[in-house]
């Protein structure tokens, strides 16, 4: 049976042709420690490390490429600035629709004396820009947002949020696990202090590879580094370096997986986001469309396509999501996620906790047929 691949907001596939061979090219002629050695194959190896800085610039409109720093996933990102920048008697602002990346970290961080809100979001998971600023008080430090929910879809307004954290003087730190690649982002424009993004979902790299852009308004000496130790820098001192990337790279890197995050960039580059949006959208308007003309079928997340991302959630009546899931991969071969998404907070916005839903998410190497095809097993699934 030929299958569909539907669960690209957990990770993309297939990964273009370009990113396989650009991995197989390090570990089969260069395999050098990146920054670690002067011989030319290291030297090389850095060079490929720096040129994946360089297409991420490009990307993200970062104007020094030397400000995004490299970790294993958007979660680690995310770690390093929720433990590293926020202290005791801190404030920080977040939203209901938030994954477990970023409530999980919080939680623990009001246990230490951190201030925690959580705004509410719509049942669609719309914000509303002004409840982030009603919500600023004298000692909030941060706000961070995902930048798309990874269970609706939803886009939350960044853009404003920067606005209103310059306006008053705080810092944005944004989630753009699900729209990086996919939704045009430009840190500048947006007023983004901190951007974290994984390289394996809509950037098209594989797993183990993601990072962290921070911005110039960002005081160094007052964001602790995560982990600590080798950066091939200043290794004469037994303090860690002070200065970016270094200080907040510390090991050896997965430099072969840094060649295919390039190789997968540069491939949306190429592409052009504007169009691999466009194609996204378009698969899910097809879905949206099917699923909703299906009776017993409720669909989750704005009918608005401009508010959300590929990625559409939904149940049938009198079913577990883990019972249609199943189904759908062993009769149809149709894979996707059932089940609440890492992310509870948001299920309970959109009132589908604890079993969750069922989360179709195309992209940019799915098909209209494919679409159409998942579409028509949920409705024979429904109809039994």
């Amino acid at each position: 049976m030929s299958f569909v691949y539907l669960d690209n907001a957990a990770t993309s596939f297939p990964k273009p042709p370009q990113v396989v061979e650009a991995i197989a090219h390090f570990l089969t002629h260069i395999g050098a420690n990146a920054g670690r050695s002067g011989h030319r194959l290291s030297i090389e190896a850095g060079r490929i490390v720096y040129q994946t800085r360089e297409a991420l610039a490009e990307l993200f409109h970062i104007s020094d490429p030397l400000r995004i720093v490299f970790g294993h996933n958007v979660t680690e990102m995310l770690n390093l600035v929720l433990t590293g920048f926020l202290r005791p008697g801190d404030h920080v602002i977040t939203s209901s629709m938030e994954h477990n990346s970023v409530m999980r970290p919080l939680r623990a961080l009001e246990r230490e004396g951190v201030e925690v809100s959580v705004i509410p979001c719509s049942p669609e998971g719309l914000l509303e820009p002004a409840e982030i600023e009603k919500a600023i008080r004298p000692n909030t430090r941060l706000i961070v947002l995902n930048h798309a929910s990874n269970v609706t879809g939803t886009i939350l307004p960044v853009k404003e949020a920067g606005e209103i954290a310059h306006r008053h003087g705080i810092f944005l730190l944004v989630d753009a696990a699900q729209t990086a690649g996919v939704y045009p982002i430009d840190v500048e424009a947006d007023k983004i202090d901190f951007l974290a993004f994984t390289g394996h979902k809509g950037l098209l790299g594989p797993t183990g590879t993601g990072g962290l852009y921070i911005g110039p308004r960002v005081p160094l000496e007052e964001l602790r580094p995560l982990k600590r130790g080798g950066t091939g820098s200043r290794s004469e001192l037994e303090e860690q370096p002070d200065f970016l990337p270094d200080k907040y790279e510390s090991g050896t890197q997965n430099a072969a997986g840094l060649a295919g995050l390039e190789a997968g960039v540069r491939f949306v580059l190429e592409r052009g986001v504007e169009e691999i949006r466009s194609h996204e959208l378009e698969l899910t308007a097809r879905i949206l469309e099917g699923l909703s003309s299906i009776k017993g079928v409720k669909v989750y997340g704005p009918s608005d396509l401009s508010l959300r991302v590929g990625i559409v959630s939904f149940n049938v009546e009198g079913m577990e999501p883990s019972e249609v899931a199943l189904r759908l991969d062993e009769e149809f071969g149709i894979m996707c996620r059932p089940g609440l998404h890492c992310a509870p907070s948001a299920h309970r916005t959109i009132g589908t906790f604890p079993k969750g839903t069922v989360r179709f998410a195309p992209g940019i190497f799915n098909t209209a047929e494919e679409v159409e095809k998942a579409v028509e097993a949920v409705r024979t699934i429904a109809r039994r």
